[in-house]
């Protein structure tokens, strides 16, 4: 066994790693940027490297940084978690280079199950059903039309590499194939450096169930048990559970031999989960996480298992303690507690100081949290802040406690999902197991959570948020994230605010960011003519692109912005003047 593991992460998951370190006797190592220099993840663990300033590439996601770091530590074995370094087969490969140990599966596994094309041929080779897809790689909107003619819409373009709903496009018609296939390479080459991309059927009655893995060096695999992680917005997942509910015994097992039938056709070593899209009692194959999951902690819970512990186990050669075909006890539900103004469905981004942290506490729950009071979310990285799990004997049960729990729930100073989990878990939908992976964003309204004040576009699959009023003096996208508690809100319970409502203001014709972001596409030039409501620019941020929409009618003023740029929020990009009639 190892005596020192560093962790290659941050925020929830690193504390999460931290404490199973410390319940194995292991000491624990985390990085850390210098902005997140008095994070909990650095408080919590024994040692603390700090990788210096600027954006995750030059700290968290420095291959080369982390690894020195663990040599100069003295620490024996790596813990990517989820997220920046994880699923990079390059890291893993460079890990075993310098003598140390992957808590993660062979580098290989990881390069073929982390290309969605290579994925699907093992999905192939081992068995598995797919869903009608693009035979690899399409290069043009017009593949997208061809495929769709074949094969009806919708469709979803899709990533090669990467996933969490980046540089994935819904396509409802032949008309919105263009934009849609430059818009997913676009995000795909800025979020993973690759902008290789294919397709598949979108199947619109289906519902995301996936599958725990897990494999030792010794040969052994078995699955633990299924998730329904059905409940999401824009490919983001809020509510997930297991065991997935309403799911014959027969498709439970097939799924799971499905799945380690893939394990073992790829030589997969430690924790994995296998996605499965499960329409009319059948089921589809999606991907492969090849990396511990965000709702691991529902498995946990029905199946008493540690999967952090036993990944540091079986990277450390010892064979699997977990037994094969585990029958569920009970049900866990998890929520996920995002830095996110759910304000008319929108889910903005809401960084900022967490001015105090309440976590209920009671049988069946609870809290694997990043972040505790004083802290800050940072504009830089994820938005999540915790996850709040309840556990109960009957799904009925832990429906209820975890309503209840989210009810005692106080984060305030910023605002958080916690008012859309509790209208999910209250939803007769919800409870009646009659949902599928678009009944949220299509059958549940939040516009009664001040969403007067904005309007939101979807376009080609994705939804853009469309600000109308100026907290910064500009009435075209001038909404900050966060700027809630800039003005005295906070949000406590179900999402209970304290301040009158926001106003809209006439613009000065000032186009400026509404949050720190990239500038991911321009589509103007300076003196160009353009009319109310045109997009100008838009801006990437905390995984959601925002456009800044003209005004009114008028004329671009100078800029020197480019693709690429990093903007701190509130930067001005340009001037609008307005047309003045004859």
């Amino acid at each position: 066994m190892f005596s020192k593991v560093l962790i290659a992460n941050r925020g929830e998951i690193a504390t999460r790693i931290v404490r199973s370190c410390k319940a194995l006797g292991i000491r624990s190592v985390v990085i850390h940027s210098e902005a997140d220099a008095r994070s909990l993840h650095v408080r919590a663990a024994d040692e603390a490297v700090n990788l210096g300033d600027g954006p995750a590439s030059e700290n968290y996601l420095d291959i080369h940084a982390v690894i020195r770091a663990a040599l100069d530590t003295g620490a024996q074995a790596i813990h990517p978690g989820y997220g920046f370094l994880s699923e990079n087969a390059e890291f893993a490969e460079a890990v075993k280079n310098a003598g140390l140990a992957f808590i993660g599966p062979p580098a290989e596994a990881i390069r073929t199950m982390g290309g969605k094309i290579a994925a699907r041929q093992v999905a192939i080779e081992a068995q598995v059903p797919l869903a009608p897809g693009s035979d690899g790689p399409i290069g043009s909107a017009s593949d997208v039309q061809g495929f769709g003619e074949l094969h009806g819409y919708p469709l979803l373009v899709k990533a090669s590499a990467g996933g969490g709903g980046r540089g994935m496009r819904r396509i409802n018609s032949y008309s919105e194939a263009s934009e849609a296939f430059d818009a997913a390479v676009r995000e795909a080459t800025a979020a993973f450096g690759n902008g290789e991309v294919y397709l598949e059927r979108y199947l619109t009655r289906a519902r995301h169930v996936e599958v725990q893995v897990f494999a030792d060096k010794l040969g052994n695999a078995v699955y633990v048990g299924d998730r329904d992680c059905s409940v999401q917005r824009r490919h983001q997942k809020l509510i997930e559970e297991s065991p997935a509910p309403g799911l014959s015994s027969e498709l439970r097992q097939a799924m799971g031999e499905a799945s380690v039938r893939l394990a073992k056709q790829v030589g997969y070593v430690g924790a994995g989960t296998v996605e499965f899209m499960v329409e009319d009692d059948k089921f589809y194959f999606l991907e492969m996480n090849t990396r511990i999951q965000v709702e691991h902690p529902v498995t946990e819970m029905v199946h008493q298992v540690d999967l952090i512990s036993e990944q540091i186990r079986v990277a450390a050669g010892e064979p699997l303690s977990i037994e094969g075909n585990l029958v569920p006890t009970g049900v866990a539900i998890e929520s996920r507690i995002n830095a996110e103004d759910v304000a008319g469905g929108l889910f903005l981004p809401a960084p900022g100081k967490i001015e105090n942290l309440v976590i209920p506490v009671g049988d069946g729950l609870r809290f694997d949290g990043g972040y505790e009071s004083g802290d800050t979310v940072l504009p830089f990285y994820d938005s999540l802040v915790g996850k709040l799990i309840a556990y109960g004997p009957t799904r009925e049960v832990a429906i209820q406690r975890l309503v209840d729990a989210l009810g005692e729930l106080k984060v305030e100073g910023i605002e958080t999902t916690a008012p859309a989990a509790i209208k999910v878990l209250t939803h007769e939908d919800f409870r009646n197991v009659e949902f599928s992976t678009l009944w949220l964003e299509n059958s549940v309204s939040f516009e009664e959570e001040e969403a007067a004040d904005r309007s939101t576009v979807e376009l080609n699959g994705r939804y853009y948020i469309i600000p109308t009023f100026g907290d910064f003096g500009t009435g075209n996208g001038g909404y900050a994230s966060g700027a809630a508690q800039e003005s005295g809100s906070a949000q406590a319970g179900a999402g209970r605010k304290v301040g009158g409502p926001k106003r809209a203001v006439a613009s000065d014709g000032s186009i400026k960011t509404p949050m720190q972001g990239t500038i991911v596409k321009i589509n103007v030039e300076p003196g160009q003519s353009v009319a109310k409501g045109d997009v100008l620019f838009v801006l990437e941020a905390m995984k959601m692109e925002n456009p800044l929409k003209a005004p009114f009618d008028g004329v671009v003023g100078d800029f020197e912005v480019k693709v690429g740029d990093s903007m701190a929020a509130k930067t001005v990009l340009t001037q609008v003047s307005a047309v003045v009639a004859a």
